[in-house]
């Protein structure tokens, strides 16, 4: 393997592992997967302000990151909803993460930052319909 592309092979293996760690955090509490909604084995309530909307942020935004579709605006979303996490939820009970149990808060809400800031990278949906969309629009040779 080429040094030049470990790089863009990392980078996208972080927004990989992130992207389902994440949803499956969603799924645990959307569907009862995986020890289900804190540990209950069961699904939160649909509607239920907010650990059901956060929810379906983190599986569809979670997929969405992990597939590397529309990376930037998920990522940012993803983000944004675990600082609202930790400022709403852990924070209060304590200033520090390892206080307060916010240190998953804390480093999604700077991961899934990091992968807005970067972008999806070279080995995504993204970057595929980009590639796709450029041959589409390239003007086509001139006979003579």
């Amino acid at each position: 393997m080429s040094p030049v592309r470990l790089p863009e092979l990392v980078t996208a293996m972080f927004r990989v592992v992130v992207g389902l760690l994440f949803a499956l955090h969603g799924a645990a509490t959307l569907f009862g997967a995986f020890g289900g909604h804190r540990g209950s084995g069961a699904a939160a309530e649909i509607g239920a302000w907010p650990s059901w909307y956060a929810a379906v942020i983190q599986f569809v935004g979670g997929l969405l990151v992990l597939t590397g579709l529309g990376t930037r605006i998920a990522a940012l979303i993803c983000s944004g909803s675990m600082a609202y996490a930790y400022f709403v939820v852990h924070q209060p009970t304590g200033l520090l993460p390892q206080n307060n149990g916010g240190e998953l808060s804390a480093l999604f809400c700077w991961s899934f930052l990091l992968i807005a800031a970067i972008g999806a990278g070279r080995y995504s949906l993204d970057a595929l319909l980009s590639r796709r969309r450029s041959v589409q629009l390239a003007p086509e040779p001139a006979t003579v």
